[in-house]
């Protein structure tokens, strides 16, 4: 019988590959590839996910890599938008090409109908790397072309098709701009071979294991991914509900004693939303708060006490006074602990302003 390892085992792994039992001295790039990317359809909220793991981080550190064009934001695991390497970019998003096809087929495929699908991407390709373009640009343009057609579907059609990257100054810290995008192969400098579905499973379990086959196929998008599991030289645990879980052999698992200090995480962090079952880091208490968010298209940005969710925090700013608000979902008893980080969080959010920590006792609603 496969060793069972303890939820809190599990967690402490979980949360040692995420650099959130202690912050790492890595670079950007290197932290943001061995995450396999940081969700990032926000343009800055993921800034918060890589202060929250890398010591002394500072905002131009990634902002700087974004103008370089050695990080870019473009949409990859369940078709999201992902900041990644340059690298992964090219590497990753042909593995998942099938995967963002079916959602958008799912989606857009009526409104798709009669389009030539080669000739759309051919044609986009052509607009686009002539000048980035927002998708109301790309589906007017597109829509001279095809007029019985939805605009919007169009764009979203070649966004499927076509591997697009936002350009900045989208996502550059403390900037604004259109939602512009090109594609990934004008816009980067280098090259790199597809990703195989086995170093794909590799690099999952790498960031986020030990986990299931059931748990890599949430990250990824992809199905069908047990014969590549099996496949591979892995060690395998069963969890405390008997399922079987798949870890690299040499990969570190803390013991569930490890301490876990207090994070304060950003609303899409991937460490909520890559595991099929997300009691690794998930308790019962935080499974009914998070219910009050379901349908509302927002993501609480949690708090982590102990290595599990414990509360979320909200930021409001006014006449030069920055507010963190401590929300908790069960009482915190390091709440010290809590507002100490989050005096280091508002300094780095917003390092010219006066900071104030207030503590609630009740979730933070959507939309504040």
């Amino acid at each position: 019988m496969d060793p069972l390892i303890s939820r809190r085992a599990l967690n402490r792994a979980t949360l040692d590959r995420q650099h959130l039992l202690r912050r790492t001295g890595n670079t950007v790039t290197e932290v943001v590839e061995h995450l396999g990317g940081l969700q990032a359809q926000t343009p800055h909220t993921w800034y918060t996910g890589l202060w929250t793991r890398v010591e002394g981080f500072k905002p131009a550190d990634a902002a700087d890599l974004l103008l370089s064009r050695e990080l870019v934001r473009i949409a990859l695991q369940r078709g999201t938008i992902h900041l990644v390497t340059a690298r992964d970019c090219l590497a990753v998003r042909p593995l998942l090409q099938p995967a963002i096809g079916r959602m958008t087929r799912s989606t857009f495929g009526k409104r798709l109908e009669g389009v030539d699908l080669d000739e759309l991407a051919a044609t986009a390709r052509e607009l686009l790397e002539e000048r980035p373009m927002t998708f109301a640009e790309l589906g007017g343009k597109l829509a001279e072309r095809w007029p019985s057609n939805d605009p919007h579907a169009l764009g979203q059609g070649v966004r499927w098709l076509v591997p697009l990257v936002q350009v900045p100054p989208r996502g550059l810290w403390g900037r604004s701009g259109p939602v512009a995008h090109t594609s990934a192969e004008s816009w980067l400098d280098v090259e790199a071979p597809p990703m195989t579905p086995a170093e794909l499973v590799l690099r999952y379990l790498a960031a986020f294991g030990p986990a299931s086959v059931m748990d890599v196929q949430t990250w990824s998008g992809l199905t069908r991914l047990g014969e590549v599991v099996e496949s591979l030289d892995l060690v395998r645990f069963r969890d405390e509900s008997g399922l079987t879980l798949y870890d690299l052999p040499d990969a570190a698992r803390p013991g569930e004693d490890a301490p876990a200090p207090v994070r304060l995480m950003y609303d899409f962090d991937n460490l909520f939303l890559s595991h099929a079952d997300r009691s690794r880091v998930i308790d019962d208490t935080g499974r009914a708060a998070l219910q009050g968010y379901v349908g509302t298209n927002v993501v609480p940005r949690v708090i982590l006490v102990d290595g599990f969710t414990a509360g979320d925090w909200t930021v409001a700013r006014a006449k030069g006074t920055s507010t963190l608000t401590v929300h908790q979902w069960t009482p915190i008893p390091v709440l010290e602990e809590v507002e100490a980080e989050a005096r280091r969080l508002l300094e780095f959010l917003a390092p010219g302003d006066k900071h104030e920590i207030s503590i609630s006792d009740k979730p933070s609603k959507p939309g504040h």
